[in-house]
C-alpha cells in the first residue's frame, strides 16, 4: 500500500485543528436547491434555506481560507449548476490559485455548462450516478434523465477533464448487484467509481431497509487489486487499482476513522461555517460579518474560531 500525498514539502504551513487534524479542503453549499429528488438525499447536513451567498461573497470567504492555508475547494448543494452564476464563481476561485477546484454534480447540466467551466478552471467533477438501470434510475431520483447524465459525462470527458468521479451509493437489494456494470462502464470511459456507504438521515427506515455493508467488499478488492492506495487525509479511504479502472471506497458508516481523519471543512449557501458535517448546533456566522464590511484581519478570526469549533461527532 502506498499513502496519498496531498501536497508538498514546499507548500505554505497548514493549519491545523485542535484535534491536529489539518485543514485541507473547504466544501462550499452553493444552494440547497436541486432538480432531482433522491431518496437519500440528506441535503449535505445543511438546513433547508431561501438566502444564498452571492459570488462576491463567497470570493471573500475563499480568499480567507486560501490565505489560512486552505488547499482545495469542493462546490456542491443541493445541485451547483442550478447556479446561473457558476461560471463566474469557478472563475473567481481560480483567480485564486487554490491547488484543486472540484464541482459534486447530479451531471443534468454537464452538457449545458461543461466547456465554460472548464475554460472558468474547473479542474474535476464528480457525479452522482447510483446505476445504469433507466428504471432503478428513476426510482432513486425520481427523474427520467440518464441517458442526459451519461451523455454530460462522457461531454465533459471529451473535453480533457480529469479526473471524473462517479458517486454510486451502493443500497441493497436495489443497486448492489451493479458495482461490476458500474466499475465497467468507468473503466471503458476513463472514470474512478466511489462507492458511497448509505448514511443514516430523516429517513431511517430507508437506512434500515437499503443500507449495505461497503466494507465487506474490501477483501474482495484487496485480492482483485494490483495497486492499493491509502488517502491519508481523505479518511484513510482506500483506492484500488484493478485493471485499467480505479474503485474508491467512502465509509461515512466507520465513525470513528471518519472523523479522526476529516480535513474539509464547510460553509452553508447561506454563508454560515459548518465545521462538522453532522451537527448543526455549532454554526459559525460569517455572512453578517461580511455584509458589514469588516477587513479581513477579522474575517480571519472568525474562520479560525470556526476551525477551532471543529469537534469530532464520534469522538477519537
Amino acid at each position: 500500500m502506498i499513502n496519498d500525498k496531498i501536497w508538498d514539502s514546499h507548500d505554505d504551513e497548514l493549519i491545523f485543528d485542535s484535534f491536529n487534524r489539518p485543514i485541507i479542503s473547504i466544501r462550499i453549499s452553493l444552494t440547497n436547491g436541486c432538480n432531482f429528488d433522491c431518496i437519500y438525499c440528506h441535503h449535505d447536513g445543511m438546513l433547508l434555506s431561501e438566502s444564498e451567498m452571492n459570488s462576491d461573497e463567497i470570493y471573500r470567504i475563499l480568499k480567507v481560507a486560501k490565505k489560512l492555508g486552505v488547499k482545495k475547494v469542493r462546490f456542491s448543494g443541493g445541485e451547483p449548476l442550478l447556479r446561473n452564476d457558476i461560471v463566474e464563481i469557478i472563475g473567481k476561485t481560480s483567480s485564486l490559485k487554490f491547488k484543486d477546484i472540484s464541482i459534486t454534480t447530479n451531471g443534468v447540466l454537464l452538457d449545458k455548462y461543461g466547456v465554460d467551466l472548464i475554460d472558468a478552471g474547473l479542474n474535476r467533477v464528480n457525479v452522482s450516478l447510483d446505476t445504469l438501470n433507466p428504471n432503478t434510475y428513476k426510482f432513486i431520483t425520481k427523474r427520467n434523465c440518464l441517458d442526459r447524465v451519461k451523455s454530460g459525462i462522457l461531454h465533459v470527458a471529451s473535453l480533457g477533464l480529469y479526473p471524473i468521479k462517479i458517486n454510486m451509493v451502493v443500497m441493497s437489494n436495489l443497486n448492489d448487484n451493479e458495482i461490476c456494470d458500474m466499475f465497467k462502464f468507468c473503466e471503458d470511459n476513463g472514470l474512478i467509481l466511489q462507492l458511497i456507504e448509505l448514511m443514516r438521515s430523516d429517513h431511517d427506515g430507508l437506512y434500515d431497509e437499503y443500507h449495505f455493508d461497503i466494507g465487506s467488499l474490501e477483501e474482495k478488492f484487496e485480492k482483485l487489486a494490483y495497486k492499493v492506495k491509502v488517502r491519508r487525509f481523505m479518511q484513510d479511504r482506500k483506492k484500488y487499482y484493478i485493471g485499467d479502472g480505479e474503485v474508491e471506497i467512502v465509509k461515512p458508516m466507520d465513525n470513528t476513522k471518519f472523523c479522526k481523519n476529516c480535513s474539509r471543512i464547510r460553509i452553508t449557501p447561506e454563508g454560515f461555517i459548518k465545521p462538522c458535517l453532522l451537527k448543526n448546533n455549532n454554526l459559525i456566522d460569517i455572512i453578517g460579518p461580511i455584509r458589514n464590511n469588516l477587513p479581513e484581519n477579522e474575517l480571519e478570526k472568525i474562520f479560525l474560531e470556526g476551525i477551532n469549533n471543529r469537534e469530532p461527532y464520534y469522538m477519537i
